[in-house]
């Protein structure tokens, strides 16, 4: 059964700067902060959340559903996603806008500056949760303030589970915007700056959010791995060591991946987790969120 994925599809554009931001940026200067970062390389990808989870979702053996929207340049993309056999069934097209862009500068600590430019996903929330019964579980990821909000409750009144991953998206919303995601989710995953703010504007704690309704609360740590709680436990689920780092752009989608084609399967969630981390090792060892391989999970 299929796993709907509600977010961005975007174009990544991405430059490695061979410094270190902190070496360039004055902290008694922000005020007037004017700095020009010299990047050597530049390059284009897809990306956009919801393209780098199905990206992994499909090639670990899931079946993606993606509900997205595109600008007039976005062909190419449709032709992407029916590549892996994603259905673009629900991936509308705006004639009058362009694909969301992203562009990004990673420096030599892999830290990350992106300038984002939503365009046609502003206009995410015209396209509704598609009204069929083979939907399994879905995930709410990055997209349009609107469309974020108006799936959510689409979902929710649908008796669809669906994982709550706010990500980048998170500051758009105060504390009771947040709290009725979580109240409509089943599972709620964050990197662990996001859950500091979670935590921060709705008054809740991670342990107390995991004593509620939730199934589990997932706190991503990079290369240390993550933290789950459920029912107000946290268990440490250890990194795994990546060949090489290369690019952190996607990290995380790649774990969503891995996480939605765990629940997918009705796995224990720590063995979801523990499924992400050996994928997020393997995506950050390749540049951009949809060139590394991965294994299809019998």
């Amino acid at each position: 059964m299929p796993a709907l994925i509600c977010g961005s599809l975007a174009f990544d554009t991405i430059t490695l700067f061979p410094g270190r931001f902190a070496e360039q940026i004055l902290p008694e200067q922000v005020h007037i902060l004017n700095v020009s970062f010299l990047v050597p390389t530049l390059r284009r990808e897809f990306g956009g959340c919801a393209g780098n989870i199905a990206y992994t979702l499909a090639h670990l053996g899931g079946t993606p559903l993606v509900l997205a929207t595109v600008g007039s340049d976005g062909d190419g993309y449709r032709q992407r996603l029916a590549s892996w056999g994603a259905s673009t069934e629900h991936v509308t097209q705006v004639a009058d806008a362009l694909t969301a862009q992203a562009i990004i500068i990673t420096d030599a600590d892999n830290n990350q500056i992106t300038a984002f430019h939503p365009g046609a996903m502003q206009l995410a929330h015209q396209t509704p949760v598609p009204t069929r019964n083979d939907i399994a579980l879905a995930i709410i990821a990055p997209d349009g303030r609107a469309a974020m909000l108006e799936h959510a409750a689409q979902l929710a009144a649908a008796g669809v589970p669906f994982i709550f991953d706010p990500g980048q998206g998170l500051p758009m919303f105060n504390g009771e915007e947040l709290r009725q995601f979580i109240a409509q989710a089943r599972w709620v995953t964050v990197n662990d700056y996001e859950a500091r703010m979670l935590c921060e504007r709705t008054g809740q704690t991670l342990e107390a959010l995991s004593r509620s309704h939730l199934q589990g609360v997932v706190v991503t740590l990079g290369a240390q791995g993550c933290d789950v709680w459920q029912n107000g436990h946290k268990t440490h689920v250890p990194g795994v060591a990546a060949t090489e780092v290369v690019d952190p752009t996607g990290c995380g989608d790649a774990f969503r991946g891995a996480l939605l084609l765990g629940l997918e399967r009705g796995w224990p969630l720590l063995d979801c987790v523990a499924l992400g981390n050996r994928v997020g090792a393997l995506k950050i060892a390749c540049r951009g969120g949809q060139n590394h391989t991965v294994e299809r999970v019998a």
